[in-house]
């Protein structure tokens, strides 16, 4: 595990101090004892990281800066944060620790403090039913976390094993007190939209911490997202009324618009590469009239909807709009049920130690690194 021990004087210098670093070169971190007992438990689809030092009392969350129509109501309501750890893990498209840890002590130390955090991977292979419907599906897409694992080798646990880059990021998670969840054959989008429903139905609001665009689908007065901005250095929160500035339409009318539109980052191809006139004006026009994808097709099958191109479109190619939508809708039925333990508010106490041991080690590895370049280059 990668619980940390340092002298109690020790500096905790800033988080965001680091420059780049080869993220082959990480190894072992010495662990101190732990004071928790570690519990993983194991169902047959899925795997659920702990413990999570918890505590009842201490202050209330945070309020954060939720935007919406019944924008008090949503801030009496208690905030349950998801972060989807996946996209955390990369500088475009190359593995980075660095990465990991500077979103992840950002997210802690600036956005969700002592809310309760659910941290979620992707599954192995779990983009697979996605692929059978259609082959291009993120068919030029990053690898999981997982998927790397063969292949990064970052450092070894306290008995001389070595850690591959999901199990390093497990522990970070856990000893910050977050539990993690990953299902085989899932990806994390479907586990987080399915962990939603319930948490909303707890009576809580919900904050989706991710890049990812696909979880625009999910955006109502109660769930926000808040994403990573590399260009100003800090995490952004995005509700319903940035959704509606920028698209000009509902945010339950977003789905129905990228299956019409398609998804160039993840291999979906829209209506236009088989219909080049039906661009986005029209399917905005359509989709505020009918209100969603599946209302459109049925009227288009009965009667005309639009001009002849667009009817002809909406008529011939309903099944290929369909299978966008299958490959683009996040699922909300995963076989995971939310544990009353996740809710409660998080312990912080061992965020700072953690994250600065983690990044003074990344620190060392680097200037070693760069120390060995020097040596090999002047001899």
């Amino acid at each position: 595990m990668i619980e940390l021990a340092v002298p109690a004087n020790v500096h905790v210098r800033p988080y965001l101090t680091l420059q780049p670093f080869d993220v082959n070169s990480i190894s072992s971190v010495k662990p101190r004892t732990r004071t928790t007992t570690t519990r993983t438990l194991e169902t047959k689809t899925s795997f659920i990281f702990g413990p999570f030092n918890r505590t009842l009392g201490g202050q209330l969350a945070a309020k954060g800066d939720f935007n919406g129509d019944d924008q008090e109501k949503s801030k009496s309501k208690k905030r349950v944060f998801f972060l989807d750890v996946n996209p955390l893990c990369y500088e475009g498209s190359t593995p980075s620790l660095r990465s990991f840890g500077r979103w992840v002590s950002m997210f802690f130390d600036q956005v969700s403090r002592s809310d309760p955090v659910i941290a979620v991977l992707d599954g192995e292979r779990g983009n697979e039913h996605r692929r059978q419907l259609l082959p291009s599906y993120k068919a030029h897409r990053r690898k999981s976390v997982g998927q790397l694992a063969a292949s990064q080798r970052f450092s070894k646990d306290h008995v001389g094993r070595s850690r591959d880059s999901r199990q390093f990021v497990i522990d970070v998670l856990q000893e910050c007190n977050a539990p993690v969840v990953k299902i085989e054959g899932h990806e994390a989008d479907d586990v987080v939209a399915t962990l939603v429903e319930q948490v909303l139905q707890r009576g809580y609001r919900v904050v989706i911490a991710s890049p990812d665009k696909d979880f625009k689908q999910l955006i109502s007065e109660d769930v926000q997202l808040v994403m990573p901005l590399n260009d100003l250095e800090r995490w952004s929160f995005y509700t319903i009324k940035h959704y509606i500035a920028q698209y000009n339409c509902d945010p339950h009318s977003d789905l129905s618009l990228r299956c019409i539109m398609g998804d160039e980052v993840d291999g979906v191809p829209g209506i236009q590469h088989v219909v080049p006139g039906f661009g986005r004006k029209t399917a905005l026009k359509l989709l505020k009239k009918h209100g969603s994808l599946e209302n459109l097709l049925n009227a288009a099958a009965v009667r005309t909807v639009g001009r002849e191109y667009a009817q002809e479109a909406l008529t011939k190619y309903a099944d290929y709009l369909r299978r966008n939508y299958e490959v683009l809708a996040l699922r909300r039925d995963i076989d995971i049920h939310l544990e009353e333990e996740w809710l409660i508010e998080r312990d912080t106490g061992n965020d700072s130690i953690v994250l600065s041991n983690l990044f003074t080690s990344l620190e060392a590895k680097q200037n070693l690194a760069q120390q060995t370049r020097s040596h090999f280059s002047n001899g």
